[in-house]
């Protein structure tokens, strides 16, 4: 019972610190839409880096990766470690640079505003947002569902996994409702920083339990020697690059992310940041992987339902060092869940919200006040709803985290399209994204396999292509829809082609 009330004060303590932080920001940030949701567009080096480094640190991360670390060998550090760190690495460069340049030329705050403004298309705003956060539900329910593995075996049980999740929940509701971006931004770095030092920790004070990461490596090649080889198993070539392109697409998608290419003070902080990412995703995530494949050399027993790092951390380490481990980890859910909300109250209130009002023509008086109270019921409904979600969902970590990658990398090229190429029209964005959100929802949910048992035939869509997964297949199809369909419908005269034209900005 102590050691559980020593576990769960620090968890709490480091909560505390947070929502701290969070109300300075508050006292400090505008009431307007642009300070609250970007900022006002000022993030520096260090802040926009670790902001966007902390907002992809989740359960994903912590739980999910040692997990399969655990289960399959420790190649999952070239996916996520080298190749997705890489990839989007570019793709920052490539979509974000440009969405930065035309987000500071007008204004805009969300991708949807931005593809909406593009193609004068109102509909194709609801589109893009009503993707997202269709997406962005299933990553929120992972982050609720991590914690909640966290807390239960941190404490061995003696606290219920609604607990830990119904807590995350209500703590990441209350903060978005108070920080807004500039709050989550501070947050985010000192989150960061805090996790990275203590992985790092974490590995030094395990390797020294056991006698060095060579001994460490030795146990492993004894009892799993498929570990240490290249390509065998789960990580065929095929699968490799698939997930790796399909994190990298989906990241550069996700609204948090997305947002931020918004929020840079400068090119030279872009610049800057992109270049210096994927050093800092090494240096998470080969400690943090590393320490799944280690366990399983180390014979470390897992209970079903829990997760590997937990278990480790209690085998070798005090039970203070892990709960201070623990409450890093469940920081990094708490500075990616938050941005979510925090994004997709920007979705749901400015392309949703703002195009449903003035189809049923409300009026102007006191609109922001209306749009207030939208984004924070819809802030509490969208993480309720995620929550009840979490305590009845049966896949892994790395599964619904997965399906949330691929869903949102769908976007990625018609996005790319309307940023780089004139010939993009308004119906070639419908094509492309409506059409690749199809091909992926029926491969994910099992509609067809529905619909043809009740006229009592057997049909089944396949699970990979030559080796290659449906969500590669259906960025591919994005390209051939989005091309085509452009090629042959004309430009509407509402359409903007020219607003994609960044010469003379100054960047600085």
């Amino acid at each position: 019972m102590a050691d559980t009330a020593l576990q769960l004060g620090i968890v709490g303590a480091y909560m505390v610190v947070a929502l701290a932080v969070g109300v300075v920001a508050y006292r400090l940030t505008d009431r307007s839409a642009e300070d609250y949701y970007l900022a006002s567009r000022t993030l520096g080096t260090v802040v926009l880096l670790f902001t966007t480094f902390a907002t992809l640190l989740s359960a994903f991360t912590f739980f999910g990766g040692p997990n399969l670390a655990f289960a399959a060998g420790p190649e999952w550090i070239l996916v996520m470690g080298l190749m997705d760190g890489i990839i989007f690495a570019v793709l920052w460069y490539v979509l974000g640079y440009k969405q930065w340049l035309v987000g500071k030329r007008h204004g805009y705050v969300t991708l949807g505003e931005m593809l909406g403004d593009r193609f004068g298309s109102t509909p194709l705003r609801v589109l893009v947002a009503g993707v997202s956060l269709v997406w962005l539900f299933p990553y929120v329910m992972l982050q609720q569902k991590g914690a909640g593995q966290a807390i239960v075996g941190l404490t061995e049980g003696a606290v219920p996994f609604w607990v830990g999740a119904g807590g995350i929940t209500l703590f990441m509701i209350v903060y978005v409702a108070i920080s807004g971006m500039r709050g989550v931004a501070w947050t985010d770095t000192l989150q960061g920083l805090f996790m990275l030092s203590l992985v790092w920790v974490a590995v030094a004070w395990i390797l020294a339990a056991v006698g060095g990461a060579g001994e460490a490596t030795a146990a492993l090649a004894e009892t799993n020697p498929e570990f240490l080889a290249l390509g065998g198993g789960l990580y065929t070539p095929q699968w490799m690059l698939s997930t790796a392109i399909s994190i990298a697409f989906g990241v550069t998608m996700f609204p948090q992310i997305n947002q931020r290419f918004f929020a840079a003070g400068s090119k030279t902080v872009l610049k800057r940041t992109f270049a210096l990412w994927p050093v800092l995703v090494l240096l998470l995530f080969v400690p943090a992987f590393m320490l799944g494949a280690w366990a399983a050399g180390l014979g470390v027993t897992v209970p079903e339902g829990s997760n590997v790092v937990p278990a480790l951390l209690a085998q070798y380490t005090p039970t203070w060092f892990a709960a201070l481990v623990i409450a890093g980890a469940m920081a990094a859910m708490m500075s990616s869940s938050d941005s979510m909300l925090l994004s997709g109250s920007s979705y749901l209130t400015r392309d949703v919200y703002r195009p449903l009002k003035r189809v049923f023509g409300e009026g102007e008086a006191d609109a922001d006040a209306r749009e207030a109270l939208v984004a924070r019921v819809g802030v509490v409904a969208f993480a309720t709803l995620s929550f009840v979600a979490s305590l009845y969902t049966p896949g892994t970590l790395v599964q619904i985290g997965d399906t949330a990658f691929s869903g949102f990398a769908q976007l990625t090229v018609p996005v790319a399209l309307a940023l780089y190429w004139q010939g993009t029209t308004r119906y070639g964005m419908y094509a492309g994204i409506g059409g690749t959100q199809v091909f992926y929802v029926l491969h994910v949910f099992p509609v067809v396999e529905t619909l043809a048992g009740v006229v009592g035939a057997s049909v089944a869509l396949p699970t990979a292509y030559m080796g290659w997964t449906p969500g590669i297949v259906g960025i591919l199809l994005g390209l051939v829809l989005t091309v085509g369909v452009s090629l042959v419908t004309s430009t509407a005269p509402e359409e903007k082609p020219a607003v994609y034209r960044v010469d003379g900005v100054d960047a600085d």
